[in-house]
C-alpha cells in the first residue's frame, strides 16, 4: 500500500477548530470518567469513514478502524535505534490466538479465540472470517489491490473448517500473504449483521458501514462527526492487550484542529494528550522546552526523494542524473528543511560501486561534489547546463520550499537553471499520474517494507507509483522474482543486486526518511511508530 494523505477543506477545518471547544467544554460534565481516563488526540486531517477500505479513507480513518475492528493478525514490534517500531517479521494473534503455516508454505490454518466477541456480544467466528474476507477481495474498495501484493485474490481460497477454524490458500508461498492479513483492510466484519443492511445494490453494505460499525475492537463509537471529531468509549469485553487486558484508556477523543500551531499550543498546556503531525519546527522548539516527551522515530517505511522522468529529455540521460546527484547540498537541505529530524539516505560508502546491503532503503553513496558532478553534465553533451522546472506540492511547502531553494542555488552552480513550481495538490497529483512532470520532489510509504515489495511498487511497470517511469527488464526481473525466493540468503544476493543496479541508472535520489514527532504528555506510555504512520490508541496508557 502507498499510503496517501487527504487534507480537509477549510470549511472542514473551521468545523474541527469549533469542535475542539465544544468538546473541551462539554465532555468532562457530560462523563464521569476523569480526564486521566480519557486520551485526547489532536490532528490536522479528518476522520471521514468508519470503514477504512473505503476509496479515500485518511489515514485517521485507519486509526480509529484499528481500534474498533480486530482482524486475524497484527504486528509485533521492535527496537530501531532505539525506538519503539512495528515488525514487519513478527505477525502474533489477534483474533487468531495462533496460526499454522504448511511445510510447502500454501497453507496458513488460524485457530480463533473461543473468547473473542463482537461489540453486540455475539461471538466471532470463521464464517465471520470468510464474509470479511470474501468482501475484501471482491468489493470496489482499497482493500482488493492490497491484498493482491499478497497472493490473496479470491473468495475460493477462504475456506471455513470448523466455527473456530479458518483456512487460507495460496497459489504458490508468498511472504506477504500473512504481513497482509496484519494490514488496515482486512478487518473482520460482523457478518450477520453487515448483511442485516446490504442491499441488492450495495451486497457488502458499504453505504451503512461508512457511517456505522459492526466490529469486535476495544473502542466502541459513541459519536462520530465526518471531518470534526470522533467520541469512543471502550468495549470492556475486549481483551486482547498486553497479558489479556483491556485498552488502558476508558474514553477516546479524536478531533480537527487545522492549526499545527494550535495543535502545538493544546499539547503544551496539557489540553491534549497526544500530536503526531507538528511542524518540525515546532517539535523541535516543545523537545527543546523539556516539559514534553517527545519521540521522534525515522519512518523507515518511507522516503523522500528527488525523481526525475526517465522518459523526458534531458533526464532520459544517466549521465545528467548523476550530475544533479552530485550537485545537490544534502545536509543544507536536511537541515533546512527537517532540522536534522530524520535518517539521511546519502553520504555512505559503498566498496566497488556494489550495495553493501540486500535491504531497501539504504544510504546511498553521494555527496555534494560540484566537480564530479560538472565531468557527468560534459559526459551528458551539457556542459553548460539546460533550463528546468522543479515542482513540489505546496501541502508539503515547509519541508519543500527551503529544500528546493538550496536545490536551485547549487545546481546553478553547474549550469542548471531551475523555475520552481509549487503545485496544489491536485494539479500534482494529475501531473505525476499522467507523467507530465520531469523533475521533482515526493514522497512514497510502503506499508509493508520489504525490499522486493519496494521495487515491484515503486519502479515497475507503467502506474502512477513508478514516478521516475523506471522500465529497466533486469530490475523487473529480480524483483518479481524476490517476491517469492524463499531463501534468505538468496533474497538478500537479490537485494543487494537491485541496489546496485538502482544506483547505477539512478532514476531517482533518496534522500532521507524523515522523523514522525510524537509529541505527548510526560504520562503517556507505550507509543509505537506503526505502520500506517498513526497512532494506535490500544498501545498508550497514562502512568
Amino acid at each position: 500500500m502507498i499510503d496517501v494523505f487527504l487534507k480537509p477543506t477549510r470549511r472542514q477545518w473551521l468545523m474541527g477548530a469549533t469542535a475542539l471547544v465544544a468538546v473541551s467544554l462539554t465532555a468532562p460534565a457530560a462523563h464521569a470518567q476523569s480526564r486521566a481516563e480519557t486520551l485526547r488526540y489532536v490532528t490536522g486531517a479528518v476522520v471521514n469513514t468508519l470503514d477504512p477500505t473505503m476509496p479515500g479513507s485518511t489515514r485517521e480513518a485507519f486509526a480509529v478502524s484499528l481500534s474498533t475492528y480486530d482482524r486475524l493478525v497484527s504486528f509485533g514490534r521492535k527496537q530501531l535505534n532505539g525506538k519503539w517500531v512495528f515488525d514487519l517479521d513478527t505477525v502474533r494473534g489477534e483474533l487468531a490466538e495462533s496460526y499454522d503455516v504448511s511445510p510447502d508454505g500454501l497453507k496458513i490454518t488460524f485457530h480463533l479465540r473461543k473468547d473473542a466477541k463482537f461489540q453486540d456480544g455475539t461471538p466471532v467466528t470463521a464464517e465471520d472470517v470468510k464474509w470479511s474476507l470474501d468482501r475484501a477481495v471482491t468489493a470496489n474498495s482499497l482493500a482488493k489491490a492490497q491484498l493482491l501484493t499478497g497472493s490473496l485474490t479470491s473468495p475460493e481460497q477462504f475456506k471455513v473448517i470448523d466455527p473456530y477454524t479458518f483456512e487460507v490458500t495460496l497459489p504458490k508461498p508468498d511472504k506477504l500473504a500473512l504481513p497482509n492479513l496484519a494490514t488496515v483492510y482486512p478487518v473482520i466484519f460482523n457478518s450477520k449483521v453487515a448483511k442485516a443492511h446490504a442491499t441488492a445494490d450495495d451486497p457488502w453494505a458499504q453505504n451503512w458501514l461508512k457511517e456505522n460499525t459492526a466490529g469486535s475492537g476495544a473502542f466502541v463509537i459513541e459519536t462520530f462527526k465526518p471531518a470534526e471529531q470522533v467520541i469512543l468509549k471502550r468495549n470492556d469485553a475486549w481483551n486482547r492487550g498486553p497479558a489479556n487486558s483491556q485498552a488502558a484508556f476508558k474514553r477516546l477523543i479524536v478531533q480537527t484542529v487545522p492549526e499545527a500551531s494550535t495543535r502545538a499550543n493544546l499539547v503544551e498546556r496539557g489540553d491534549a494528550d497526544i500530536v503526531i503531525d507538528l511542524q518540525p519546527t515546532d517539535a523541535a522548539a516543545l523537545e527543546a522546552k523539556g516539559k514534553l516527551k517527545v519521540i521522534s522515530t525515522p519512518q523507515y517505511n518511507a522516503i523522500s526523494f528527488i525523481s526525475f522522468n526517465n522518459k523526458i529529455p534531458p533526464f532520459d540521460n544517466v549521465n545528467v542524473r548523476k550530475a544533479i546527484a552530485y550537485a545537490l547540498p544534502y545536509d543544507d537541505m536536511f537541515k533546512a528543511a527537517l532540522f536534522g529530524r530524520g535518517f539521511a539516505l546519502y553520504g555512505a560508502t559503498w566498496t566497488d560501486g556494489k550495495a553493501p546491503s540486500g535491504g531497501f532503503p539504504i544510504p546511498q553513496p553521494v555527496k555534494l561534489d560540484l566537480a564530479k558532478a560538472k565531468e557527468y553534465l560534459a559526459a551528458a553533451g551539457m556542459p553548460d547546463g539546460f533550463s528546468t522546472t522543479f515542482s513540489f506540492n505546496v501541502g508539503q511547502a515547509n519541508v519543500a520550499e527551503p529544500m528546493a531553494a538550496l536545490l536551485k542555488e547549487s545546481l546553478a552552480k553547474i549550469g542548471i537553471k531551475v523555475e520552481i513550481q509549487k503545485l496544489p495538490d491536485a494539479q500534482m497529483s494529475t501531473l505525476i499520474n499522467e507523467k507530465k512532470l520531469p523533475f521533482f520532489t515526493e514522497n512514497i510509504v510502503a506499508w509493508l517494507p520489504s525490499m522486493d515489495y519496494f521495487y515491484r511498487n515503486f519502479y515497475i511497470g507503467n502506474i502512477r507509483w513508478n514516478y521516475s517511469s523506471l522500465d529497466n527488464p533486469q530490475i523487473t526481473e529480480i524483483a518479481q522474482a524476490a517476491r517469492f525466493e524463499q531463501d534468505k540468503a538468496k533474497y538478500e544476493a537479490m537485494g543487494r543486486e537491485l541496489n546496485t543496479l538502482n544506483f547505477e541508472i539512478m532514476p531517482q535520489i533518496p534522500i532521507w526518511q524523515a522523523s514522525q514527532d510524537a509529541v505527548m504528555a510526560p504520562s503517556i506510555e507505550g507509543y509505537t511508530y506503526q505502520f500506517h504512520r498513526q497512532v494506535d490508541y490500544r498501545d498508550l496508557s497514562r502512568k
